[in-house]
C-alpha cells in the first residue's frame, strides 16, 4: 500500500502504491491511518492529493501546525512537482508547454479547452520508450484534477493503462508516477526522488531497457532548465 521514505518530526513522506486511494471509497482502507499505524502517529493530515492510479511522493504533515504551513505552500505555488508519465503514442511535441481550461467531460473525466481563464499549466520534456510509447517528465504549475492525464492526452499521447482517458490500454497499471518534490518548510528547502525503478511494487515498465537512459537524464529533476513560464 505504502513506502515510508522520509521520517521529519513534523511530516512524513510516503510513496503510494498504484491502485491506492488517498481518501476512503469503495471500501477502501483509509490510507493515512494505515500509515499512522506505522509511524506511531495519532493523526496524520493530507497536505496534497493523488489520483488513486498514481503511484509516488506524498506528504503527509504530523500536526494542523504543519499542516497549514506546508497546505500554504502549495497554494502559493512553491512546491515543485515532478512527475513521470508512459504515454501510449508518439505525441505531437517533443516538449513544452501545456495550457488551457479544464472542463468536465464525459462521466468522471475532463478535458482540456482552448480558453485560459483559470488554465491547468503544464511544462513537461519527453524521451525515447518502447516503439510507439513515449516518456514524459512533466512539472504541473498547477494542481487540477487529472490535470496531467488531460495534459498528455490533449498532445495525443494519453497514458499506458489509464482506465479513463486511454481505455483501449491494457498494462499492469496507470503509468503517472509523483517522482520528485521539493518544498520550503520553517526556513529549509527539502527535496526527495522516489524513483519507480527502485519499487517492485510499482510496475514492470518503469525497468524497460528503452526508457533507462531517459529518467537517468532527468536526475535530479530540479536542476534541469525549465523555461520560466509568465505570470
Amino acid at each position: 500500500m505504502f513506502d515510508i521514505l522520509y521520517t521529519h518530526n513534523d511530516f512524513l513522506i510516503i510513496n503510494k502504491h498504484p491502485g491506492v486511494s488517498v481518501h476512503k471509497d469503495d471500501g477502501d482502507t483509509m490510507l493515512l491511518a494505515e500509515v499512522a499505524k506505522q509511524s506511531g502517529d495519532q493523526q496524520l493530515y493530507l497536505v496534497h492529493r493523488l489520483d488513486k492510479m498514481t503511484s509516488g511522493i506524498l506528504l503527509l504533515a504530523r500536526s494542523s501546525e504543519a499542516a497549514s504551513e506546508l497546505s500554504q505552500a502549495f497554494a502559493n505555488r512553491l512546491v515543485e512537482k515532478f512527475y513521470l508519465a508512459i504515454g501510449a503514442k508518439k505525441p505531437k511535441k517533443k516538449q513544452g508547454l501545456i495550457s488551457g481550461d479544464m472542463e468536465r467531460s464525459r462521466r468522471s473525466s475532463w478535458k482540456l479547452i482552448n480558453s485560459h481563464n483559470n488554465p491547468a499549466v503544464t511544462q513537461f520534456f519527453s524521451a525515447g520508450a518502447k516503439p510507439g510509447e513515449r516518456l514524459f517528465l512533466c512539472k504541473p504549475y498547477t494542481g487540477k484534477t487529472h490535470q496531467i492525464r488531460v495534459a498528455l492526452k490533449s498532445i495525443g499521447s494519453a497514458i499506458v493503462g489509464d482506465p479513463i482517458y486511454n481505455t483501449g490500454s491494457v498494462a499492469d497499471r496507470g503509468y503517472l508516477h509523483a517522482f520528485a518534490l521539493a518544498f520550503p518548510y520553517q526556513g529549509q528547502t527539502h527535496q526527495l526522488i522516489c524513483d519507480p525503478r527502485e519499487f517492485a511494487s510499482l510496475g514492470e515498465k518503469w525497468l524497460e531497457t528503452e526508457i533507462q537512459p531517459g529518467i537517468d537524464a532527468w536526475l535530479p529533476p530540479w536542476q534541469l532548465v525549465w523555461p520560466n513560464i509568465k505570470k
